[in-house]
This record gives structure tokens, sequence and C-alpha cells, in this order.
């Protein structure tokens, strides 16, 4: 069973998200501040497979647990924010969440986020194991990449799952429908920054010039095309 922490200051809320998960098979631990959402991310952070983080809370916000869970896991984080503003969501993603959802949400809309991010996160069987490309492997197996010392690279799992699209299409410009659809398992609107942040993070995290990228370039009109040189083997 999947095992899902969950952040939020008003009881009602997560009561109403425990009942609704755990009816759909879920395990829920919940949390009401900051402080015992440490608390239980230390005692299970090896079982989770998601994260929830409410934006607003008594004793901290969502983007200070979402920077400090990303100093320590790569588990799936969605945050919820009641604010309609842009900025919010665009901070979450630069912080390394995978998702968000504007409040008020309903919970079948919840956990439709849920399957998308769980079903793309998921460890696969990959005919080949290894990606390697200017300084990088990819390894599917083990989900991480490393680079040439051979120190991992923090990445969300979206964002590994981004460079794993990359890598397996290299040279062919991929639409922006495509990516947010591998990604999200949903198109984005035509005033979504979302997909643009994480390639703006996985640039970073790659070391590429974001204002003269040499493996993720821009192709204006078109999308991004991944312009390395990509081998691929079993070992």
């Amino acid at each position: 069973m999947r095992k899902i922490l969950i952040v939020d200051d008003d009881q009602k809320t997560r009561v109403l998200l425990k009942t609704y998960l755990e009816k759909n098979q879920y395990e829920v631990i919940l949390s009401h501040n900051g402080e015992s959402f440490l608390a239980e991310l230390h005692a299970h952070s090896e079982q989770l497979s998601l994260v929830i983080l409410d934006v607003m809370l008594p004793d901290t916000d969502g983007f200070a647990l979402c920077k400090q869970v990303r100093q320590r896991s790569n588990v799936p984080i969605i945050m919820l924010t009641a604010s309609s503003d842009e900025t919010d969501r665009i901070v979450g993603l630069e912080l390394g969440a995978d998702d968000y959802i504007a409040k008020p949400y309903s919970p079948r809309e919840l956990l439709a986020r849920i399957k998308a991010i769980l079903r793309r996160t998921a460890l696969e069987t990959p005919s080949a194991r290894y990606y390697r490309f200017v300084g990088f492997t990819l390894d599917l197996m083990e989900r991480k990449v490393l680079d040439n010392a051979g120190a991992v690279v923090a990445l969300t799992g979206l964002d590994f799952q981004l460079l794993k699209y990359f890598v397996e299409h290299p040279g062919v410009i991929l639409d922006r429908s495509v990516l947010c659809e591998e990604t999200r398992g949903r198109d984005a609107g035509p005033l979504d920054r979302s997909l643009d942040v994480q390639i703006s993070r996985l640039r970073l995290r790659l070391n590429d010039d974001g204002k003269q990228p040499a493996l993720i370039k821009t192709v204006r009109g078109a999308g991004y095309v991944f312009s390395a040189d990509v081998s691929v083997s079993h070992a």
C-alpha cells in the first residue's frame, strides 16, 4: 500500500483527505504543523510514496518544508495553495515540488494528481539501464543521475522523468504539450509556466547555461530539443 504524508492545519481537511484516500487504498499519515511533519518525515522517509504540503501553516510555510524535504529525499511533492497568484506556484516548483493544486479543490481531483505522479515515477523494468551524456549517467534501474565524480545529482521525481524522456529522444524537437503530458499527465494551459520552471531547474542541475544552453535547447515556437549525444547500455 502506498504511503502518503499530508500536512495541513485544518482538521476537517485532514480528516476528509485521510478518509477519502484510505478508501482508495492509500495509507495516510497526518501532520498539523511543520514540526510534526518533519518528525513524521524523519520516521517514515524510506517508506513514503508522496508528500502533500499545505503552503500556509501556523509555525512555518510549505515552501520551507519543501526545501527541507528536497535536502534529504526525492519523494514526489504536491503543494496545496489558497492563492491564485502564479508566483506561489512558481516558487514551489523552483524549490522542487512536482505539482500544485489550488484551493478549493475536490478530493477526486487531488486523487487524480496523485495517481498521475505515482504512475510516472513508478519504477519500471527498462530495456536499457544506463544513458550517458556529456559527463552524466542516468541510471533507470536506480532512478538516479550521477556526475563524472560519481556524485548523485539532486532531482525531483518529475525532473528525472523529464530528463529520461529527453535522453530517450535526443535530437528530436519535443512539443510542450508532449512534455507536459509525459511528466504531469495533462496539457499545459497557455499561461502555465510550470514546464518552463522545470526546464530551468533541470538545466541548473546539469550545469547547462540558462542563457546559452548546450544540452536542452529552446526551439522557438516549437518546443525543446536535447542536443547532446547519448550512449545507451545495460552495464
